[in-house]
């Protein structure tokens, strides 16, 4: 018996309609999932299965392309992806789905200021969360100074916490124990594994985000386990794993070569392995 519930990402890579995945993830043995999400997505019809099937909508990926934006000042830009969030909210809170997991930017050239107007920007997002009744996990990512930020200013919200990615730990922020910063808001987990920064110099690229399968990496497991003990994490694990290759790398080529029945059947013996471990 396993002390957490365990779920594990959708994807439009996958290569079958999302609802033949949720199905697919529960005749493997999780019982949760998540979602992007995207203007004209059916969440109505995944929700409803979800509760058709007895699986846990664990939450649903906010759209991440014009997060930079909500830090600038190009007032159009910035209601344009302020709104965008905010309808994913209103999708989330229709199909009582309970938590929205959120990026705090995008982007690794041109880093933007942190400004009042951005945090008076996710201040809206946040609000209107709350009046509808969602949560939101903002997740560690590059420009981790923003993720800083919000949670300082607002992580006394009841609404809101912390996502952690194991991978972007590594690939991201330079294998910080961000748990150690952060883990008293942890609400959210995307777990993967990959193989740290490839350049030299240190300097930090979106190939590098692998999302490989647990134990495939150089993530050390027992020591992520620890800490998720530490600060007593009692969510969903949830996992975020990648079948396809970024351009120009081979890592994932071996799970390319898997029926998708197969590498659903591996993502849970993997997180089962984990699961053992806390």
């Amino acid at each position: 018996m396993y002390r957490h519930i365990m779920g594990m990402n959708t994807s439009e890579s996958f290569g079958i309609p999302i609802e033949e995945q949720i199905k697919m993830l529960q005749k493997t043995g999780f019982e949760a999932f998540f979602t992007p999400w995207k203007e004209g997505y059916p969440i109505d019809k995944w929700a409803s299965l979800a509760r058709e099937t007895g699986m846990i909508y664990q939450s649903v990926h906010a759209p991440f392309g014009g997060t930079a934006d909500l830090w600038r000042d190009d007032e159009e830009e910035a209601k344009k992806a302020e709104n965008e969030i905010i309808s994913c909210i209103h999708t989330c809170s229709s199909n009582e789905i309970g938590l929205m997991v959120s990026h705090c930017y995008i982007g690794f050239d041109g880093i933007v200021d942190i400004t009042d107007a951005g945090l008076e920007r996710y201040g809206r997002i946040i609000d209107e969360a709350g009046r509808c009744g969602v949560n939101i996990a903002f997740e560690n990512t590059e420009g981790e100074e923003y993720l800083e930020k919000l949670l300082d200013v607002y992580g006394d919200r009841p609404n809101v916490g912390f996502c952690l990615d194991t991978g972007h730990e590594m690939c991201y922020n330079f294998s910080k124990n961000l748990l150690e910063k952060w883990g008293n808001k942890l609400i959210a987990t995307h777990l993967n594994d990959n193989l740290g920064i490839k350049d030299l110099g240190g300097k930090i690229t979106w190939h590098d985000d692998l999302h490989l399968l647990p134990f495939d990496g150089i993530r050390d497991w027992d020591e992520l386990a620890r800490r998720m003990r530490a600060c007593n994490y009692k969510g969903i694990l949830t996992f975020e794993l990648n079948k396809t290759s970024k351009p120009d790398r081979h890592e994932n080529d071996k799970y390319e070569r898997m029926s998708l029945e197969d590498y659903f059947t591996e993502c849970y013996i993997r997180a089962c392995r984990f699961a053992s471990k806390i």
